[in-house]
């Protein structure tokens, strides 16, 4: 019987969203499930089996002692290691901890804070061990995902767009809000992979895939309080889905901002 690649999918602090998007895959997740071997998903089925993987796709950031121990071992069992989603590329929504308070929050939410082992940031999993890609978005495209996995297989790039998701913007023959309308839009500055959804509905773009290639967050934060919007508002602007991601703290703690 011909050796089919085995992969396995983990999960740290998150919701759980990127990996519902591959299981949305649903009629070509059957046919991946034909070409691999899903040696390691909790999510889809408890019969989980030990590495070695030649796929580990990782959801969710780094939060406590035992996590930031647990994503080394993981990275030995994995020949490609790919993090998948805005918490394991950027921290997620819960590294808004990194500029406050950690301990006061715990106190103030539980009870019996003494039985609650947290670190003070939420990580990328880039930042404890090497990854092979990192795959954006809050939740991942599934589409991009199955990409992903594909071109692993197969040895080669994924065909994964680093432009703007203003590109997406024009593509779908939009107006441009922001110009248009004075709204506050990430657009500019943020990674292609939701076919612009928001902006097609007159919102201005959260950033859910996070900073796009040589993205000029900084420039596009300054344009922001020019258009009149309040530094705050430009500072949660960028503090949100991806707050970590180098490009978008730059632009959070930006002249005039902090």
């Amino acid at each position: 019987m011909k050796h089919k690649p085995r992969v396995g999918v983990f999960k740290f602090a998150s919701c759980d969203g990127c990996q519902l998007s591959l299981l949305d895959l649903e009629d070509e997740l059957v046919a991946l499930a034909g070409a691999v071997d899903i040696a390691f998903f909790p999510e889809m089925s408890s019969n989980m089996r030990s590495g070695p993987y030649e796929i580990g796709l990782v959801e969710g950031s780094v939060t406590t002692h035992q996590d930031a121990a647990r994503i080394h071992q993981i990275r030995k069992q994995c020949q490609n290691l790919v993090a998948i989603g805005a918490c394991a590329t950027a921290g997620g929504i819960q590294a808004l901890r990194n500029w406050s308070d950690t301990q006061q929050w715990v106190n103030q939410v539980y009870a019996h804070p003494e039985y609650i082992q947290t670190l003070s940031m939420s990580t990328p999993i880039s930042g404890h061990v090497p990854v092979d890609f990192e795959l954006r978005g809050c939740p991942v495209n599934k589409y991009q995902l199955l990409e992903l996995v594909s071109a692993t297989l197969a040895g080669r790039k994924p065909n994964i767009p680093t432009y703007s998701v203003c590109v997406e913007c024009k593509r779908r023959g939009n107006i441009c809000i922001a110009v248009a309308e004075g709204v506050g839009c990430l657009g500019p500055a943020t990674q292609a992979g939701c076919g612009a959804l928001c902006p097609t509905y007159s919102r201005g773009c959260y950033g859910c895939f996070g900073p796009a290639e040589s993205a000029s967050s900084t420039i596009l934060a300054e344009h922001l309080l020019a258009q009149g919007h309040a530094p705050d508002e430009v500072v949660r602007a960028f503090r949100s889905y991806n707050a970590c991601a180098w490009p978008f703290r730059q632009a959070a703690e930006g002249k005039g901002l902090t």
